[in-house]
């Protein structure tokens, strides 16, 4: 089914003029435009496409619809692991090496020179994106197909990740910078096969954390409200997109999505990692791993995971998980950032969000 926020090319929505009008804070915007030209066949031919303008940062991000008819390699099942799956002896991250092969974290932390949370390891990261960067282990098989990992192993680097970045605050109050991500496979990123989260804080905020801390606060001041929590209140009034709940987390197929079959956990007015209790970081990896079985489910195998924060008091920037996939990591597949994604700076996708909340929404319970 189309959103209800389809109209004429380049003019503000019905939808969204009753939406302002009623007093609500967040516009949904969303331009349909044309493309017109003659076919092969000497016929007159049209293909749609629809323009969507973020509610939260503003970017517009284009659905053509028309490309998902296109029959994309690799994607008809999914793919063989990759050769290195079994590869167990040249990995530093599997035992015994994960030993001797990894590095310490600094003594000035104050806590062992590698985390232990059940089978979680975490130490730094032997090629830092920032100050503080680490590596969180998770399951301890070599290789784990997507979707397929139990959500206790991903709360328990999850939690591992949340003590490191505690430690990290206690020894410097001034890298209030953090992020937890995830690369699987290379075609996400990923260099290592061994299934693991990285973290990282900083006193430097990347650009989302500085653009969408400076977002929420303003929004704060303006409304009295949280940015997330309204976007999710009134997504979950449309419900087109919402996926449902695990435990306190809510998922939701992201409006304007930046990546394939983006899809948003969010969890309302918490803040910061930190505070996160261990019972709700084991709701967030059972989310987790329903959004990686629906991403197996249309045979896709590679994805990038991410979750930013603020840690200050008086930050405003509500913890959201967000998860896209990535090319499959497979012979002769097409990358999904083109000229365009990259000279443009709009992300083009091939399927409408709500038809990827209907594919997902089943694996919520709510089918």
């Amino acid at each position: 089914m189309l959103p209800v926020v389809l109209f004429q090319a380049f003019g503000v929505s019905e939808h969204a003029r009753q939406k302002k009008k009623k007093g609500q804070m967040l516009v949904f915007k969303s331009q349909s435009i044309s493309a017109e030209f003659t076919g092969p066949d000497g016929k007159p031919a049209s293909r749609r496409i629809e323009i969507r303008t973020s509610p939260i940062t503003g970017r517009t991000c284009r659905i053509a619809f028309s490309r998902s008819e296109e029959r994309e390699p690799g994607t008809d099942s999914l793919p063989a692991p990759p050769p290195e799956a079994l590869d167990v002896r040249n990995c530093p991250f599997c035992q015994p090496q994960v030993a001797v092969r990894t590095p310490g974290l600094h003594p000035d932390l104050k806590v062992a020179e590698r985390m232990r949370t059940a089978d979680s390891i975490l130490f730094p990261n032997l090629f830092p994106y920032g100050s503080y960067s680490a590596v969180s282990l998770f399951d301890d098989r070599h290789f784990v197909e997507i979707g397929s990992a139990s959500a206790r192993s991903y709360a328990d680097s999850l939690i591992n990740c949340s003590r490191y970045l505690a430690a990290v605050i206690d020894h410097d109050p001034e890298a209030i910078y953090m992020a937890v991500t995830q690369n699987h496979l290379p075609s996400a990123g990923g260099s290592l096969l061994h299934p693991h989260l990285q973290v990282n804080a900083d006193r430097h905020p990347s650009n989302h954390q500085r653009f969408l801390g400076q977002d929420a606060a303003e929004f704060y001041d303006r409304t009295g409200s949280y940015l997330f929590s309204e976007y999710l209140k009134q997504e979950l009034q449309d419900g087109s997109r919402y996926l449902g709940r695990s435990g306190p987390w809510e998922w939701l197929a992201a409006f304007a999505p930046e990546g394939f079959f983006e899809i948003w956990g969010i969890l309302p007015r918490a803040t910061s990692m930190r505070a996160v209790a261990p019972n709700q970081w084991l709701a967030l990896a059972e989310g987790i791993v329903r959004v990686q079985q629906f991403y197996r489910s249309i045979n896709r195998n590679g994805y990038n995971l991410g979750m930013i924060s603020i840690e200050a008091p008086d930050s405003r920037l509500e913890l959201r998980v967000v998860m896209l996939v990535r090319p499959n990591y497979a012979p002769w597949v097409r990358s999904d950032h083109t000229g365009f994604e990259i000279m443009l700076g709009d992300m083009t996708t091939f399927v409408s969000p709500e038809q990827t909340a209907g594919w997902a929404r089943p694996f919520f319970g709510n089918g």
